[in-house]
């Protein structure tokens, strides 16, 4: 269409800022390592773009127009701003910025998954890490569905199409009231909790530590008192200061402290009582950050797995 003028782009603003800071088209193209030629001729085709002169030449140089000026001052920004936008997705693209979504069904209060949290959100300060604490089955769905990247979940729970890996494991304690008869004590044995009352939270992890005390402590066809409450682990917690019975809690959960309640590990025939967490993520998660965590992760606790780099 006759009259139309060409958009300019974010090279030839690049030259004129360039000559404008220097002073000189031939010391701007020096700076820019290009032809003096090719920047002149880039000036003038952002010059016709705007519809006007953004620098009067003369053999000494070149000085900025009024309306150059101006619009010199209105072009930084947008460089500026172009600069950071690719900076990012180069970053996006190599995990080193964009988002991670981490799910997993266990206080962070201590232990080797807040330890890894926190050492990750320190080498990577650019990525924006959401926590998703849920219920197990609830985040092995969000992994089928993408809206979770990878789940850390404290023991086993298999999934067709899931890829698993173990990750790292910790103690067990025993959470017991001051007053208890084992508070004293520098180890608590399985077989010093026959016949004491269990408190465990309803909601996950709950039934997979209840599982694990059926497992430990049933014998002669006799089954532990684990009561199930519908209260959350931190409310089991509070409530045992005042003698309504014990719990078990993990190394994670030790970070928080309740009135009136200790934590003792807990000793097996074999030594300190161990429980597994692992990590679980779909092979087909093309999410560049996910794969550099899972990078982190294998090299932070030298394990062997391997995974489909995309970086």
């Amino acid at each position: 269409m006759a009259g139309r003028q060409m958009p300019f782009n974010i090279c030839q603003l690049r030259y004129a800022i360039a000559a404008a800071d220097h002073g000189s088209f031939y010391r701007a193209a020096r700076a820019l390592d290009i032809e003096q030629s090719t920047l002149s001729r880039n000036i003038l085709k952002l010059e016709r773009s705007i519809g006007m002169a953004i620098f009067e030449r003369s053999r000494s140089g070149v000085t900025m127009t009024h309306a150059g000026s101006t619009f010199i001052r209105g072009a930084k920004p947008m460089v500026a701003n172009a600069d950071r936008l690719v900076a990012m997705m180069r970053a996006a693209g190599q995990g080193r910025a964009g988002g991670l979504r981490l799910g997993h069904n266990s206080s962070v209060s201590a232990g080797n998954l807040r330890a890894t949290v926190m050492s990750w959100h320190e080498a990577h300060p650019d990525v924006e890490a959401e926590f998703v604490e849920a219920d197990r089955s609830e985040l092995i769905a969000g992994l089928d569905s993408g809206e979770v990247d990878v789940v850390i979940l404290m023991g086993d729970a298999g999934h067709d199409g899931l890829r698993c890996e173990p990750l790292w494991s910790e103690r067990i304690l025993a959470a017991l009231p001051t007053s208890h008869r084992l508070s004293q004590h520098e180890v608590v044995h399985w077989t010093d909790l026959k016949g004491e009352c269990f408190l465990l939270p309803a909601a996950d992890p709950g039934p997979h530590v209840r599982d694990m005390l059926l497992g430990r402590l049933s014998v002669s066809g006799t089954k532990p008192d684990i009561r199930m409450v519908k209260s959350s682990r931190e409310t089991v917690l509070s409530i045992l200061g005042g003698s309504l019975g014990v719990s078990i809690a993990c190394e994670g959960s030790t970070g928080a402290h309740y009135p009136d309640v200790v934590y003792r590990p807990v000793h097996g025939e074999q030594g300190p009582a161990l429980i597994g967490y692992s990590g679980y993520w779909r092979d087909d998660n093309g999410n560049p950050a996910l794969h550099r965590f899972l990078g982190f992760i294998k090299s932070r606790y030298a394990l062997s797995f391997d995974f489909q780099s995309r970086i």
